[in-house]
This record gives C-alpha cells, sequence and structure tokens, in this order.
C-alpha cells in the first residue's frame, strides 16, 4: 500500500503553525510529515520561511506515529555535510526512529546566502562528496576524509538512534540516480516519472522506498483557488534548470511574470472535487512510486484541507 504524506512547506506557513498542522496532520490519518527546508520563499506572496530543522525538532515531539522526512536538505552550502548527519541523528532520536534525511543538490535561492553559488558540475562533485560524509556518519563510524571539496579530519555523531537514520536522494537523471542507488535507501522525485524509477530500479535501487510529491489546491471555490496558485505557485512548471538558479523571491516574480492562471492551474488540479486530487495522485501511484506526500497550496487553508482530506480525500487514497 502507498503511504500517504502530507507536506509542511516552511515558504508558506510559520514555525508554531506548522507544528500546529503536523498534529492535525497525524490525527487525520496521514502516514507521513514532510517539510521543506528553505531560507527564502518562493515569491513574497508566500511570506514566510523559518528554520526547518528547528521546526522538525519541535514536529518530532508533538507527533507520536507518523513518518518525519526533510524534503529535501542540500548539504553543500549552508551546512556541512558532517553537521547534517549531527542534526539528521538528533531528529532521528528524538522521533523515536522516524525520520528519513532527504537530500538533495540544492537551490541558489536557499544556498547563495552564505557565499557563491557554484557551477552545476561542481555543485554534483560536491553532493557526491557530500554523501560519503554523511552516510557512514549516521551509520555510527568514526570518519576521516579528505575530498576536492569538504575535508573531515575526524568526526563521531554520539546521539543516534537504534537504526541508523535512512537516507533518500533527490534524482531527475542517470547520474543522481545512481547516487541514490549507491548511497542512500531511496530516491525523491517531485514528477510521476516512470522513467527515474527505472533509472533507478537499473542502478541497484529495487526494493527501495521512492518519494513523490504532488501538488493540488482543494477548496469550496475553484476559481479562488485558481488565483491562490498563480499568486503563490507560479514558479512551479519552470523546471529544475531555473529554479536551481535564481537568487531570490523578486527574480522568481520577474520569471514567472507572463505566466498565466490557466497555465498553473492545468499543472495543478484546483476546486472541491476530490476525483481530480485523487487522479493527481494516481499518476504518482501508478509511476511506481511508494510514499507520496500531499502539498495543499496555501498557508492559511491548512486547517480546512485538513478536515477535508480526513472526510473526501484519504478514504478515496487508500483505495488505491
Amino acid at each position: 500500500m502507498v503511504r500517504v504524506g502530507y507536506t509542511l512547506m516552511c515558504e508558506q506557513t510559520g514555525p508554531k503553525q506548522l507544528v500546529d498542522h503536523a498534529v492535525r496532520a497525524e490525527a487525520a490519518g496521514f502516514d507521513q510529515l514532510v517539510m521543506s527546508d528553505h531560507y527564502y520563499p518562493w515569491l513574497d506572496a508566500q511570506g514566510h520561511s523559518p528554520y526547518a530543522w528547528s521546526v522538525l525538532g519541535a514536529v518530532a515531539h508533538a507527533t507520536s506515529r507518523a513518518e518525519l522526512m526533510s524534503f529535501v536538505t542540500c548539504p553543500i552550502r549552508r551546512y556541512h555535510p558532517a553537521v547534517v548527519a549531527q542534526k539528521a541523528s538528533t531528529i532521528g532520536v528524538l522521533s523515536d526512529g522516524r525520520f528519513t534525511l532527504g537530500l538533495g543538490a540544492g537551490e541558489n535561492l536557499n544556498e547563495h546566502v552564505v557565499g557563491g553559488w557554484p557551477h552545476v558540475q561542481q555543485r554534483h562533485e560536491m553532493f557526491s562528496e557530500a554523501l560519503q560524509i554523511i552516510r557512514p556518519l549516521l551509520n555510527g563510524e568514526t570518519l576521516t576524509f579528505s575530498g576536492n571539496h569538504f575535508d573531515v579530519p575526524d568526526a563521531y555523531v554520539w546521539d543516534r538512534p537504534e537504526r541508523p537514520v535512512p537516507m533518500a536522494v533527490a534524482a531527475s537523471g542517470p547520474s543522481s540516480a545512481a547516487l541514490a542507488a549507491e548511497y542512500a535507501d531511496g530516491i525523491v522525485a517531485t514528477e510521476p516519472d516512470s522513467r527515474i524509477i527505472q533509472l533507478y530500479d537499473d542502478a541497484g535501487g529495487v526494493g527501495q522506498p521512492r518519494y513523490g510529491q504532488v501538488a493540488i489546491c482543494y477548496g469550496p471555490d475553484e476559481a479562488e483557488c485558481r488565483k491562490i496558485v498563480h499568486d503563490q505557485f507560479r514558479w512551479f512548471g519552470n523546471g529544475w534548470k531555473v529554479n536551481a538558479d535564481l537568487p531570490d523571491p523578486d527574480a522568481f516574480a520577474a520569471a514567472t511574470q507572463f505566466v498565466r492562471e490557466e497555465d498553473v492551474a492545468d499543472g495543478i488540479p484546483c476546486g472541491p472535487d476530490v476525483e481530480r486530487h485523487v487522479e493527481a495522485f494516481r499518476a504518482f501511484v501508478d509511476a511506481g512510486f511508494t510514499h507520496v506526500a500531499v502539498l495543499q497550496v496555501g498557508g492559511d487553508s491548512q486547517p480546512m484541507f485538513l478536515d477535508w482530506a480526513q472526510e473526501k480525500l484519504l478514504p478515496r487514497l487508500r483505495e488505491l
């Protein structure tokens, strides 16, 4: 059975509200809570961006059943990979082993706050080195590492859960799928693309979890939902090569100034029709994903969405 997740999106909700939504989502019956890890929101209209790891600690304490996951953390600029291993293990302890560390190569939007954004080739090299550092530290090994981008003279993580924190790596092509198969315990993708799953399987990932995310906008008024997704999520169709390199919300606003409401609504189901949202979720199931997190667009609509999800959406998704 596919595990159904709920997205705690830091870019559209403040820290206290995120913890409250996590508790409500667990009570509603969601299997997993995934959290974005940003320094900036994508657009000013979203209006938030608390420190994800502080919120994760609070969520780990406030919940008891749902799996937790960073979706996803970049371990190459804002955070040194040795520190990522330490804080992931800490969340693993606080959550009694419910945490999975989701990792990706990051975006300029969030990482440039500590310095220049490296070229894509350098970023991929840095990401590969970061995985080589994080994996053994999560496993309880004492690590000495010297690479082209990172040096770890001597590191050991003292507080770890009984079972090492599992890792999942975001992938979009053959090289990243191979990295996920070599170093991680699962793969992350935001598109229902069976090709990525096949690449991962071919590289040795058969039988491992496959994590996806589907954006929707539920509400009683479809026209209002369409306005919300255009206001807050019109960057969604830029493509990863664009989204990875734009530096700040003003740049995203400029890059999306000619995106129309219908352009965004074509890719994100809007309104009260549960079957439209189920079909968007089903695309990930059909592509071979084992865990799919629902992202409700619009920070103010989360309590309403969670009530509706408990009553209408989750029972239909369980049928899949």
